[in-house]
């Protein structure tokens, strides 16, 4: 949806073949990648932030996950 907004802004279409990579950064917005490493990062500090008996913080001080069958879970 952004990219489309943005595209449709700078009035390319996707026949023009211009990276979508060359649009954002003409209108000088952040990669995708660093706006989600932000938001983990946020979440990670509202877990940190929360009671050391709440689930959120259980969860965060399991020293070992494992992947079984696709699904993480604890060993």
């Amino acid at each position: 949806m952004e990219t489309k907004m943005l595209r449709w802004t700078a009035g390319v279409t996707r026949m023009d073949r211009i990276r979508n990579d060359a649009i954002r950064q003409k209108f000088g917005v952040a990669p995708i990648a660093d706006k989600m490493r932000e938001a983990r990062l946020r979440w990670y500090g509202h877990v940190l932030r929360g009671k050391e008996d709440s689930v959120r913080k259980i969860g965060l001080n399991f020293e070992r996950w494992i992947e079984k069958g696709g699904v993480i879970t604890p060993e």
